[in-house]
């Protein structure tokens, strides 16, 4: 089984025009362990130093971290450093026929219900219903009559990354489905959710990932530390199989060289860094800076 040792270092820094007098941060920044990943070391700080921070798991058993700073700022900065060992997951066979897989997810009951429910239903930035015809044209060629659920998977994972150009200034988060279809362009995450879309209007089970890749740098050129980003895929539940990763993006199934930070219905769930500032008025500025290291 292949298996690498990542460092990730993820920086968070928000200045203001004017000293700010109380902010409060959650963050998504600390991987989760897996079956297919171990979290050898993690830990979150700032600059200040946070008044308040405390770490807790969500309804998803994400670790989020909680923080506060309550005197006057005009900079604060979130790191977070981790040091992780992930495994490749291997697919044996194809699976089952979708329908099968579909039928499974909707009759489930008691915990395992509780788990895979969630990631059947409509949420704010996965409105299945939003954009019907377009999501009907793109699932109908990877999800044939009897198709095995695998081989399905692999082919809306291609035709996601065939279709569809990376465009990182043609989107933003607020960014809804239709108009990703109709640009027929975005990033990561609305490959994400567009394909969270089309495995819930088959009624399949679709859970948005957040976390990283290591990337590799242009022939010739060296390596830049911290040019790496934040990364998002999909997950889809299989009965026997468990969650199987996929990533459009990258046109990846299974996942390789991908860091599982949090997971749940939408990128709202598990945005990275989100959080408030208490005046006086001061204007914004932010950057992010991140890094991927094989060890």
């Amino acid at each position: 089984m292949i298996g690498h040792t990542y460092r990730v270092r993820h920086q968070t820094v928000y200045e203001y025009s004017s000293d700010v007098s109380d902010g409060y941060s959650i963050v998504h920044l600390l991987p989760r362990s897996t079956p297919h990943q171990e979290v050898l070391d993690s830990s979150v700080v700032s600059r200040p130093l946070a008044d308040e921070l405390d770490e807790r798991a969500d309804v998803f058993g994400n670790r989020v971290v909680q923080l506060g700073l309550h005197r006057p700022h005009a900079r604060f900065e979130v790191t977070s450093l981790s040091t992780v060992r992930t495994t490749v997951a291997e697919l044996d066979g194809s699976g089952p026929p979708w329908e099968e897989v579909a039928r499974a997810g909707a009759d489930l009951a008691g915990p395992a219900a509780i788990e895979v429910g969630p990631m059947l239903a409509r949420t704010r930035s996965v409105r299945v219903e939003q954009a019907a015809p377009a999501l009907e044209e793109l699932a109908a060629p990877a999800f044939a009559a009897g198709r095995p659920i695998v081989d399905a998977l692999r082919a809306l994972c291609h035709e996601i990354h065939a279709g569809f150009a990376f465009d990182p200034v043609a989107t933003d988060i607020t960014t809804d489905l239709d108009e990703v279809l109709a640009h027929r362009g975005g990033v990561c995450q609305d490959f994400a959710h567009l394909g969270i879309a089309v495995c819930r209007s088959r009624g399949l089970a679709a859970r948005y990932v957040s976390g990283y890749i290591e990337t590799d740098p242009p022939p010739g050129e060296l390596r830049t530390i911290g040019a790496d980003a934040s990364h998002a895929w999909l997950s889809v539940w299989v009965p026997e199989l468990g969650w199987i990763d996929f990533d459009p993006t990258n046109d990846q199934l299974p996942t390789s060289r991908h860091v599982t930070v949090a997971w749940g219905r939408d990128y709202n769930d598990v945005a990275p860094v989100r959080g408030v500032v208490i005046g006086p008025t001061a204007t914004q500025s932010m950057h992010v800076s991140v890094d991927v290291s094989r060890v």
